[in-house]
């Protein structure tokens, strides 16, 4: 079974930066999609970004775009999420999540994925 387990999360104040990271184990991380979702209280979960099996493409929500970067090094099998200018409004769970992937595509839709972590708090104050 395949074990995605993130770290990284804190809090910190309005424009401030933090660095995510997912380890996955126990699986063929070259042939895997990833994706950061976020999960705020009372609220769905929803996807921040995607990167392909490759590295090569990424793809953002726009409420994050020129703020987070999402990259991986196949060489660690892990992933990570550069978060810039952080806003109260990204206060959420960070989950990690993976896919097989046939093609080198960045899947958004939630029901794509197959493999979750368990999360990692983020707060920013304002």
């Amino acid at each position: 079974q395949v074990q995605l387990v993130e770290s990284g999360g804190g809090s910190v104040q309005t424009g401030g930066s933090l660095r995510l990271s997912c380890a996955v184990s126990r699986g063929s991380f070259t042939n895997y999609a990833m994706a950061w979702f976020r999960q705020a209280p009372g609220k769905e979960r929803e996807r921040v970004a995607t990167i392909s099996r490759s590295g090569g493409r990424t793809d953002y929500d726009n409420s994050v775009k020129g703020r987070f970067t999402i990259s991986r090094d196949n060489d660690k099998n892990r992933i990570y999420l550069q978060m810039n200018s952080l806003k109260p409004e990204d206060t959420a769970v960070y989950i990690c999540a993976a896919v097989s992937a046939y093609s080198d595509y960045t899947p958004s839709n939630i029901r794509s994925f197959d493999y979750w972590g368990q999360g990692t708090q983020v707060t920013v104050s304002s």
